[in-house]
């Protein structure tokens, strides 16, 4: 049987890593894709042939378009990321009834309702495992995998920058802007390092991710997007002295009024298994109605392990090749007549428990104001902490913990707070998750 062709768009860093897994890996891969996969095309502005051993046995161009234009190709593999001309390209494949793997979590969580539309219409695939948490294979496992269950809520660590920070400040005790700089210089970071230390690569995923738990049609718009760079030190540490960590966490959740999509930092207790996955790895942790917790732990970046994802969805493809286009799994788990239109939360209406620091004046009745403050509006206190004042410094930190309650009402708590004359400046919120799986 002749081998499928592959196109390859990009010779980055992901684009190297498949074309150099694919080579490394051809027999086995082909045993379990049962035909041979070759790329025989790939389109690349630039790239270095020294780490690309056996490039010059393809075509390589720098059109894209004219790869994805090529009758012989069968699959194009989309690695060159953002929204266009990757949409356009991605597009463009499918009217020419090619399938489609990417490994662009921008591309998918934007214009994803459109790209598997216009595939479902022409009986094509598009596989799209490496954009989310890079070689953990957390799509399928949600897709296919936990099939059988009602997912309840699925937080995670999904961007490595921003947990190598945190990971960094906590261990080290060191400032944000310096582990920052540092993150930069080794790579983890871009020169604008805004897509992952506000969240926004960290929602990209987040939305897949919720659309595949629950069934609905992507919605990054409405995911609320919250970044780490007002983190402190001091609040690493003052979360570690009341036994939980700071982590940088897509959370969704179903609940009787709609749907959560949050990114924003997070307390959680340390002795959660997900609290200590630390420097630039990735977790996602799943909680569904018939078997429980399920943790999923990995690289969630870099050329091989991404490209390992990248791989395994060319062979799901080549695997499915034949098969009849109704009975392949769904792009986003469920049918696509049966996404349904559930409501997305607002913020407002979110229920979580919170940290709150805030600088106050060092006299007696200060505590009491803020306590009568938060008891007026039903919110409860789980613990207090307030620092020594240093010598010279008539004001001091005061850390509290507050149950679960609605955001609006937690909003209008530190709105009230702040115009107290005895408190100093802005209140610190950090929201916080039990993670409780009962």
């Amino acid at each position: 049987m002749n081998p499928v062709n592959v196109g390859l768009l990009g010779l980055g860093t992901v684009g190297g890593g498949t074309f150099n897994v694919l080579n490394r890996n051809a027999e086995e891969i082909t045993r379990r894709a049962g035909r041979g996969i070759l790329i025989s095309h790939a389109a690349a502005r630039a790239y270095d042939p020294s780490r690309l051993p056996g490039i010059d046995a393809i075509s390589v161009t720098d059109d894209a378009f004219a790869v994805v234009d090529n009758p012989d190709i069968d699959i194009i593999v989309e690695l060159i990321g953002g929204y266009e001309p990757a949409r356009e390209l991605v597009l463009k494949a499918i009217a020419n009834d090619k399938h489609v793997v990417t490994a662009n979590k921008a591309l998918i969580a934007m214009h994803g309702n459109e790209i598997f539309a216009a595939a479902q219409e022409k009986g094509v695939m598009v596989a799209f495992e490496a954009a989310v948490a890079g070689g953990i294979p957390i799509i399928k496992a949600i897709r296919e995998g936990l099939a059988a269950n009602e997912i309840k809520w699925l937080t995670g660590i999904i961007n490595g920058t921003g947990n190598f920070i945190l990971t960094e400040m906590r261990d080290k005790g060191r400032d944000f802007a310096d582990v920052l700089s540092e993150a930069q210089a080794l790579g983890y970071a871009e020169a604008d390092p805004t897509f992952d230390i506000e969240g926004i690569d960290a929602a990209h995923k987040l939305t897949i991710l919720a659309s595949i738990a629950f069934g609905i049609p992507l919605q990054f718009d409405k995911v609320y997007t919250e970044g780490i760079s007002h983190i402190t030190r001091d609040d690493v540490g003052y979360a570690e002295e009341f036994g939980h960590r700071i982590k940088h966490l897509g959370f969704t959740r179903r609940t009787e009024e709609g749907i959560e999509l949050r990114v924003h930092p997070t307390l959680i207790p340390d002795r959660r298994l997900i609290a200590n996955v630390d420097g630039v790895m990735n977790a996602v942790l799943v909680h569904a109605d018939a078997v429980g917790p399920t943790l999923y732990y990995g690289a969630g970046a870099g050329s091989e392990p991404t490209a390992s994802a990248v791989v395994a969805d060319i062979i799901d493809v080549v695997r499915t090749l034949t098969a009849d286009p109704e009975n392949r799994v769904p792009h986003l788990a469920f049918q696509p007549h049966a996404l349904a239109a559930v409501t997305i939360l607002g913020m407002d209406d979110v229920e979580t428990a919170y940290y709150l620091r805030m600088q106050a004046e060092d006299r007696p009745g200060v505590l009491a104001e803020v306590t009568r403050i938060l008891g007026d509006l039903g919110i409860s206190i789980e613990a207090i902490l307030q620092k020594e004042p240093s010598p010279g410094v008539e004001e001091v930190p005061v850390i509290l913990l507050s149950h679960v309650v609605r955001e609006r009402h937690m909003n209008a708590a530190i709105r009230q707070i702040e115009a107290l004359d005895s408190i100093h400046g802005s209140v610190t919120r950090i929201r916080l998750e039990h993670l409780d799986c009962d």
